[in-house]
């Protein structure tokens, strides 16, 4: 399989640099099998049946990306430097992975500065990477970092325009809860709360993971066999009563749909090759294509994707990579929105049951 295989033209001008407003209003295209239908994300609850469980990932965006100054006193005198630092991870011991620009004007040891509450110290660097250690902690961090911090938005709209505050809100899902992703679980961006409530409404349950979306999820494939890339890992959780909300779902022979491919990837890495998941909590590194078996994922509601990119590989790996060519010619021709911000579908190929399987 080559990387080629997975490219496509794309306009410049279907990249969504602001989601649609309402959230719900964005366009929704539907394939299941052969069809394709163009609807709205308001449709959803019409293409839902009573006893599927929608799988929404609740991480919580941070606003990750900080501009600071570097303050040095020297023989010369005091000198400064602008900063820019984008966190990536938390480590185990209370730090933080970030990439620091311009890191030659950072020694380790110095302190950047971001407001009058918030700094961090360069622990170390290595291969482009630091690690630093910020003067706050806990809720005292997250309030400090709320204040200075720019969302991370992907570098196809940052390169259009600038972060502001109202990507605080836009780029933040309604139920986020569990903080620590620096990238959004972009399809359940379609979600408000009454949208929810009618899902509900109809018998449609509803169960929460956590995967916490890392900045690799926006590195590009640079094999050309992609069998040799490595995916970027992710810190993720499948809670007891997720695990088996799932489990119930596919024993009562409803179908288990996750909202994004982080939801998707995380409850793959939870199940058994015999569909069986239990609760999970860990890093995960999963790389999804074309030849992989799906264990518990019975349709994707996801966005468009970039070209070329390990996401592509996964929607062809759940639909046909033949059937996928079609359906991004047809969001193109229909000028659908791309990426982060723009409109969603709905991937169902023939169901399944899985009940059998887990016995």
């Amino acid at each position: 399989m080559k990387l080629s295989d997975y490219n496509f033209d794309l306009p410049e001008t279907l990249i969504a640099t602001r989601p649609a407003v309402p959230r719900t209003a964005a366009r929704m295209l539907h394939v299941a099998g052969d069809d394709s239908v163009d609807l709205s994300v308001t449709d959803l609850t019409d293409l839902l049946n009573a006893g599927d469980l929608l799988v929404l990932n609740n991480t919580k965006v941070i606003p990750a990306r900080l501009f600071g100054q570097r303050f040095r006193q020297g023989d010369a005198g005091a000198t400064s430097a602008k900063i820019e630092m984008t966190l990536l991870s938390p480590t185990t011991d209370g730090h933080w992975q970030a990439l620091v620009k311009p890191l030659k004007k950072v020694k380790e040891g110095e302190e950047v500065v971001f407001s009058e509450k918030l700094s961090a110290k360069l622990i170390s660097k290595a291969d482009g990477m630091s690690v630093v250690a910020f003067n706050q902690q806990g809720r005292d961090f997250d309030e400090a970092l709320a204040e200075v911090g720019k969302m991370p938005l992907p570098p196809y709209i940052a390169a259009k325009r600038a972060a502001d505050q109202q990507d605080h809100i836009d780029y933040q899902t309604v139920f986020a809860q569990t903080t620590g992703a620096v990238a959004a679980p972009t399809a359940s961006l379609h979600f408000d709360q009454e949208l929810l409530d009618k899902i509900r409404a109809k018998g449609v349950n509803i169960t929460y993971v956590t995967l916490h979306v890392g900045a690799g999820t926006f590195l590009p494939v640079k094999v050309d066999d992609i069998s040799q890339h490595k995916m970027h890992s992710e810190w993720g959780e499948v809670t007891d009563g997720a695990a088996k909300a799932i489990m119930q779902t596919h024993e009562q022979g409803g179908r288990v749909i996750p909202v994004g491919t982080t939801a998707l990837r995380l409850i793959e890495t939870a199940a058994d090759e015999n569909g069986k998941i239990s609760p999970w909590v860990g890093d995960t590194d999963i790389f999804i294509h074309p030849g992989y078996e799906f264990k518990v994922t019975d349709a994707l509601m996801t966005n468009f994707h970039l070209p070329k990119s390990t996401l592509m590989m996964l929607v062809s790996a759940l639909m046909g990579q033949s059937r996928i060519k079609e359906v991004y010619s047809h969001a193109i021709e229909h000028k659908y929105r791309f990426f982060s911000y723009g409109d969603s579908s709905l991937l169902c190929p023939e169901f399944k049951p899985k009940a059998k399987l887990q016995k």
